[in-house]
């Protein structure tokens, strides 16, 4: 749970530091401006609110790990969802509405993550976790968002290398793969992703890895 607030107050601490014309900038996310990322942030803390406010009295079905589901499809940026959330991040118009949203919504979800017990049984998206398990969860969301979020913005503070880790091992854990340990744990998550292609050398020493990438979650 303290690595979710870590990864979750750098996050919102990057946005907050972003400029005006940096919202426009595309994002790592296909087809979503930064603008979008943002928007998706708001909603992904939404999320947070709910699931934490929907005790479940029934056993885990889930964990940090098996939460997520792995597709090979990358996402195109057509899909309803996805279209909406372009529709409602310009409906902002003033980045200013989008950051102060953003901090008063997150702000809220990071203080009712610090007040829940790890212990506790949460339910969404049909399925339980423990509170733990499902704040665990979400340092991947926030870190793989992170790295989407300064994609083209070179200047920009990265995730913090503890949640990187993290992610990392999760990754190789719900794809059941270990990428090579030359790999920083940036180039793990961006190439295991599909967030950018592997050079020649990195497909050479992928291996038979190579042939199953990207690992698209969702």
């Amino acid at each position: 749970m303290d690595l979710f607030s870590r990864s979750w107050t750098a996050l919102r601490t990057a946005v907050a530091e972003l400029s005006d014309e940096d919202f426009a900038r595309p994002s790592g996310c296909t087809g979503w401006l930064v603008r979008d990322l943002v928007c998706h942030l708001v909603i992904d803390a939404q999320d947070v609110l709910i699931t934490l406010a929907t005790p479940a009295g029934t056993e885990p079905t889930r964990d940090a790990v098996t939460y997520w589901e792995v597709t090979a499809e990358p996402p195109t940026g057509d899909d309803p969802l996805d279209a909406l959330t372009v529709r409602l991040a310009a409906a902002y118009q003033e980045p200013w509405l989008l950051k102060f949203h953003l901090d008063d919504i997150g702000s809220a979800a990071g203080r009712a993550a610090g007040l829940a017990d790890p212990a506790g049984r949460v339910g969404t998206r049909d399925e339980v976790l423990t509170t733990g398990d499902y704040l665990s969860a979400y340092v991947l969301e926030w870190t793989l968002h992170h790295l989407d979020l300064i994609a083209y913005l070179p200047d920009a503070a990265e995730p913090p290398a503890e949640g990187l880790a993290r992610t990392r091992e999760m990754l190789e854990r719900i794809a059941g793969a270990v990428f090579p340990p030359s790999f920083s744990d940036k180039d793990a998550l961006l190439i295991g992703t599909g967030r950018r292609a592997p050079t020649e050398a990195e497909k050479a020493e992928l291996g038979e890895l190579a042939a199953r990438l990207p690992f698209v979650l969702g």
